[in-house]
């Protein structure tokens, strides 16, 4: 059997646990997620009233979290925070070091792993656990943004909850249903349901 062939899944797997083990996977996987989060970030639509961007980070850091799993989802967010943090300019439409949405970062790297951790236990493979995963997911990180985002802009409670919060929710709620359906259809596609 080739070494790039993909092995059967197993209770337990997430999708990335299918490529052959190595280092070099690993490794690859984690640097993959942070450059697939920053690509997501410049999708990033200003919102009115808002210091915060609509963007595919979030989508993409919590299927990053999902694909690879708590450990290295965490990984991959971990280095798309310190290399934005560098200077690297792959944070919401291009953007780079801290700002007062910072703290949806921070809540992704939390994000990412409780999924991943789910996702582990199976939540990744049905439609409605994976709702519930996303939902989750999407949860932790406004519960560390919006405080941040109160904070750092000098905002009161209520106020960041409507910059910051409320605008979001119909596009989180789509983001989870295009979730709902790709991960499930890709454990499908794999035969590892």
């Amino acid at each position: 059997m080739s070494t790039a062939a993909v092995t059967p899944a197993r209770p337990g797997q997430v999708l990335a646990d299918l490529l052959p083990a190595s280092r070099v996977r690993d490794v690859a996987l984690v640097v993959g997620g942070a450059v697939l989060t920053g690509l997501a970030a410049q999708i990033s639509v200003p919102v009115p009233h808002s210091p915060v961007p609509v963007t595919g980070q979030t989508f993409a850091a919590l299927l990053v979290g999902t694909s690879l799993g708590a450990s290295r989802g965490l990984a991959s967010l971990v280095v798309y925070a310190l290399a934005g943090l560098a200077g690297v300019p792959w944070f919401a439409g291009g953007t780079s070091g801290v700002s007062v949405s910072f703290g949806y970062i921070l809540g992704m790297l939390l994000a990412s792993a409780a999924v991943g951790a789910l996702a582990r236990r199976g939540a990744d493979r049905s439609v409605w656990r994976m709702a519930g995963t996303m939902l989750l997911g999407e949860a932790l990180i406004y519960a560390v943004g919006v405080p941040y985002l109160a904070y750092a802009a000098g905002l009161s409670a209520s106020a960041a909850v409507a910059a910051g919060l409320t605008p979001f929710l119909i596009g989180d709620a789509l983001k989870a249903a295009l979730a709902m359906g790709l991960m499930p259809a890709a454990w499908k596609l794999v035969g590892g349901r």
